[in-house]
């Protein structure tokens, strides 16, 4: 099996939301790329992004390198023949489609090598089931976050019969990229971060389906309490600080109970209806009308390096 120190070119299977971003932060690390999409469209469309992407990091200052040595370790393959010819780490990123992945695993599986990883980025999905047996020794889940090539998080956990060497090597390979890599120690749905994530979300639609509070209210709380603090203690350090008997005494006191959900939110229902979907038709809990939306998510991204840099100043200097 592959090793950290045999990685030297890597195939990103997918062109559409996540890819660009992916191969290019394994650009940015020194690899060859060859991305593989079916579509010529979805192949211009992602070297635009690329460009754009780049241009964005060297106004941050956050390239090491020219941005077009970067993008020219990025090539584009019609065919996953093609693609994943001579490779040593491949990361799927195609759409959360069962019989998509089975499609492009059961193709993988007559011409990859064994020893080669492979990854997915699946996020709804538990691949471990549906995949052909054949591949499990060889396949793990890099769970990326979007944007890819902003946010640092890569969640990564191997199958029961893959090894542990080549989670720990696909850790490594995506440190030595820049990304925070969490090794889970076995596979659940949601992962960490989206888990915690829909925590938050049953008590949002909760709190917003009984007229407790608007989306603005819900956004400044967070904005002024435990996000900014979580970069500075995390989740469970801030347990620490505040006392794990606190904590105790919450759970034993049953100081608050977790809202109960057999039914879709109304308020999200009505969103969905209204066809208010974010800034992609205009319109969500906040009105977009007005506003440019490209310029609104380069703002968004500039920001973002911003909290990241001083979040990973606090990582790297922990309390």
């Amino acid at each position: 099996m592959k090793s950290f120190s045999d990685i030297k070119k890597i195939a990103v299977l997918g062109a559409g939301t996540m890819g660009p971003g992916i191969a290019q932060v394994y650009a940015m690390g020194g690899y060859e790329v060859t991305m593989w999409t079916r579509s010529e469209s979805t192949r211009d469309k992602a070297l635009a992004s690329l460009k754009t992407q780049l241009d964005t990091f060297e106004a941050e200052e956050l390239l090491e390198e020219p941005k077009d040595v970067i993008l020219g370790r990025i090539s584009f393959a019609s065919t996953v023949e093609e693609a994943v010819a001579g490779v040593d780490f491949i990361q799927e990123t195609i759409v959360e489609k069962a019989d998509a992945k089975i499609e492009l695993y059961d193709k993988l599986l007559k011409v990859v090598p064994k020893d080669v990883i492979i990854a997915s980025n699946t996020s709804a999905l538990n691949l471990f089931e549906i995949l052909p047996a054949e591949i499990l020794p060889q396949q793990i889940i890099c769970h990326w976050y979007a944007p890819p090539h902003v946010i640092p998080l890569v969640e990564v956990v191997k199958s029961e019969q893959a090894p542990q060497e080549i989670a720990d090597a696909a850790i490594q390979l995506l440190k030595k990229c820049g990304k925070t890599a969490v090794l889970m120690k076995k596979f659940i749905r949601g992962y960490i971060a989206n888990r915690l994530q829909q925590c938050l979300n049953q008590e949002i639609f909760y709190l917003l389906d009984n007229g407790y509070c608007d989306a603005e209210a819900i956004d400044l709380a967070c904005q002024a309490s435990f996000v900014p603090r979580a970069c500075v203690l995390g989740i469970m350090k801030r347990i620490d600080f505040g006392g794990v008997d606190m904590t105790y005494n919450n759970f034993k006191n049953r100081s608050y109970a977790a809202p109960q959900w057999d039914h879709i939110p109304q308020t999200l229902q009505d969103k969905i209806d209204a066809n208010e979907l974010g800034i992609k038709t205009g319109k969500g809990f906040y009105d977009y009308t007005d506003k440019d939306i490209e310029a609104a998510k380069a703002k968004r991204d500039k920001q973002l390096f911003e909290v990241f840099r001083l979040t990973k100043k606090f990582m790297d200097d922990p309390v």
